[in-house]
């Protein structure tokens, strides 16, 4: 199972140097786009949102959040329900590249997928979209221990 991880691990690693090499946009880069897909997806969701879409830590999503609004790719706004939460919203800066950043991602799956029936495609995503399921439920499950 090891090796399993490892190799998800450089698919997504892989992704991120695609991604940018061929989308050049001031700041915007490697695990950047995974942000900036969530928050063009969801527009005012919140910190805590985010870090669960991308199952990510607190800490990580803030470093990436002021990384992303130092260069201007987003606005955060205080919660009206909750003022210790932020909603995060996508800039004009980051509607203007949206696009090619999906663009290329598809590019990227089209790539790592050729050769690759569309009957393989479906057992795959449907096997990982079940480990990803129970990845989630574990992790939801060991924070309310906590």
């Amino acid at each position: 199972m090891q090796k399993f991880m490892k190799t998800l691990n450089n698919i997504s690693r892989s992704q991120a140097v695609y991604r940018s090499e061929r989308i050049k946009s001031d700041g915007l880069c490697g695990a950047n786009f995974s942000f900036a897909l969530a928050i063009c997806a969801h527009p005012g969701c919140s910190q805590e949102e985010l870090a669960r879409e991308l199952c990510l830590n607190k800490s990580t999503v803030t470093r990436a959040l002021v990384h992303l609004q130092d260069h201007g790719y987003v606005t955060k706004k205080m919660c009206e329900n909750d003022k210790r939460q932020f909603s995060v919203y996508p800039t004009e800066k980051l509607l203007s590249v949206i696009d090619e950043i999906k663009d290329v991602s598809i590019q990227w799956m089209h790539l790592i997928s050729d050769g690759i029936t569309e009957q393989e495609m479906q057992v795959f995503y449907s096997v990982l979209n079940r480990m990803q399921e129970k990845a989630k439920m574990i992790i939801d499950e060991k924070g309310e221990e906590q």
